[in-house]
């Protein structure tokens, strides 16, 4: 018999295998935002060893999103920047358990997400 448990992994599991290229970067978004509030929380708590796992994880994903630059287009470059940028801030954030800078990092992470999703859409046309 089935966990429900498992049941969520295999549903998440399939959801990923059959997910194209924009709604897995979607997905990352989300995932970094998810992380990075856990890290709030977790600074809030003072759950130091928590924090510093999950800003790890966000950390992860930009330099995921960093590999997959294609520096062909010029756009590519002002991406890289923004994303030096936030890694830069998610270390000092990580270094000091500074819930202000995770915050900055989120508003611009939920930017980023709002753009793509929107660019999304508008491919969709």
């Amino acid at each position: 018999m089935a966990l429900p448990n498992n049941a969520y992994t295999q549903y998440n599991r399939n959801k990923i295998m059959t997910a194209s290229p924009q709604e897995l970067t979607l997905m990352l978004y989300d995932g970094a935002i998810k992380f990075n509030n856990i890290a709030i929380m977790a600074i809030e708590a003072q759950d130091i060893q928590k924090a510093h796992t999950n800003i790890m994880k966000v950390q992860r994903i930009i330099e995921e999103f960093q590999m997959t630059l294609d520096f062909k287009y010029p756009v590519a470059n002002d991406f890289n920047n923004v994303y030096n940028y936030l890694m830069g801030r998610l270390r000092e954030a990580n270094m000091s358990k500074d819930k202000e800078i995770l915050e900055e990092v989120s508003t611009h992470l939920h930017t980023m997400r709002d753009t793509w999703k929107e660019a999304m859409k508008l491919a969709a046309k």
